[in-house]
């Protein structure tokens, strides 16, 4: 599955780049953690308004906050960029859409096929 079909299904949390993928992650590793902004601002020496900042992927930290971030939240580096695991319910409804799709496309050709057919005998 192409990383666009992985996130045209990935639900309200589109994710389109870096600084976007970073602030999800952000987010959900720090209410995992039961922290809150300012809390997670502390524990990483930033202030809570920049925190908020990067969870809306409006601004990219340094790499040193960075660090001090992955630290506060108790995670590896590369965690904070890496994509979210594909919900199984966003599965079935992919499953259900192509299966479909699937359906109304073999059901248009099997018809246009018996058209074809028909119309021959009756010409």
């Amino acid at each position: 599955m192409s990383m666009y079909a992985y996130y045209c299904f990935i639900g309200k949390d589109i994710m389109t780049n870096l600084r976007q993928l970073l602030g999800f992650n952000i987010k959900q590793y720090r209410v995992k953690r039961g922290l809150t902004q300012a809390r997670l601002a502390e524990r990483a020496d930033a202030s809570t308004q920049y925190i908020a900042m990067i969870e809306l992927g409006r601004k990219f930290p340094s790499i040193e906050l960075l660090e001090r971030l992955a630290q506060a939240l108790e995670i590896d580096n590369l965690d904070l960029f890496t994509p979210p695991p594909f919900p199984v319910e966003n599965m079935k409804t992919l499953q259900k859409t192509f299966l479909s799709d699937l359906e109304k496309e073999v059901a248009k050709s099997v018809n246009n096929a018996v058209k074809a057919v028909v119309s021959n005998y009756i010409y």
